[in-house]
């Protein structure tokens, strides 16, 4: 038992495809068994129940890039937005670049970098309590409770000086390198181009993944690699992207730079005119 298709038996299989049916003009002329003829409504363009009259040249040229940036695709929580890469140097890393080259963005270490330093000083605050109640009640001299109080402060102060020298930091991505700022007081400046990598790549933990951070690890043509592992880097995904886009797209990155915005200002519409100083 054969099955037929639409306009023919099984056997005849070369079949031109069926027209569709024309749309039937409006009539003025009763249906079968209405009393009243019918007739098509139409809303005026611009009301409600009809599509807005968007001119092609209201769009043009707008940049719908902005979800790429935003970092809504980095990590299982999707909801969180990245950090926009500012289109300046900070005066830390300005200070490293030369003039030819082309700043690409720079990125601070994720926060989950310092979750160590927080436990140490959430630690040594509970013990600090703790000590600090049980040395009052034992009456014992106030010699204790001061050296005790002291110990505290100092664990603070250098959970403190972890928080700056984090803050310092910077990986920085140009046209031609990429760097390693570390350091406040002791300055370390890691370097590679980028026409020495060889591999690149990056991994994430569960704890990654849901944070949206993770391990860089790159390789270059030379033995000893002054920049190799760099961990806890946020949004790791666009980030990899942006890399690989520099290292083998060059051309496409330059013309996206310099490719101009126009303003959403629609036609006929004068521009805002500056104050007056």
């Amino acid at each position: 038992m054969t099955e037929s298709g639409a306009g023919g038996s099984g056997d005849n299989k070369d079949t031109e495809p069926l027209e569709p049916p024309s749309p039937r003009a409006p009539s003025d002329s009763p249906a079968p068994g209405a009393d009243t003829p019918t007739r098509e409504f139409g809303f005026p363009p611009g009301t409600a129940g009809s599509a807005p009259a968007t001119a092609a040249s209201d769009i043009d040229g707008v940049r719908f890039d902005d979800g790429l940036n935003s970092g809504l695709s980095g990590g299982l929580l999707g909801g969180v937005r990245a950090p926009s890469v500012p289109d300046v140097p900070s005066p830390i890393s300005a200070r490293y670049l030369f003039p030819t080259e082309k700043y690409r963005g720079e990125w601070r270490r994720h926060w989950v970098h310092l979750m160590p330093w927080y436990v140490v000083g959430t630690l040594a605050t509970f013990i600090m309590g703790l000590i600090s109640g049980m040395l009052t009640k034992s009456g014992v001299d106030n010699t204790a409770l001061t050296v005790t109080v002291l110990v505290w402060l100092l664990i603070l102060g250098f959970v403190g000086w972890k928080i700056l020298d984090w803050y310092m930091d910077r990986f920085i991505l140009t046209n031609k390198r990429i760097m390693l700022i570390q350091g406040v007081i002791t300055r370390s400046v890691a370097m590679m181009p980028l026409g020495r990598v060889t591999d690149m790549k990056y991994s994430q933990t569960p704890m990654g993944r849901m944070l949206n951070y993770g391990e860089f690890i790159i390789e270059s043509a030379g033995q000893d690699q002054a920049l190799r592992n760099v961990p806890h880097l946020p949004n790791p995904n666009e980030l990899y992207l942006q890399m690989c886009e520099e290292m083998y797209e060059p051309e496409a990155v330059d013309e996206r730079e310099a490719e101009p915005e126009e303003d959403l200002i629609p036609e006929g519409e004068p521009a805002p005119k500056p104050a007056d100083a």
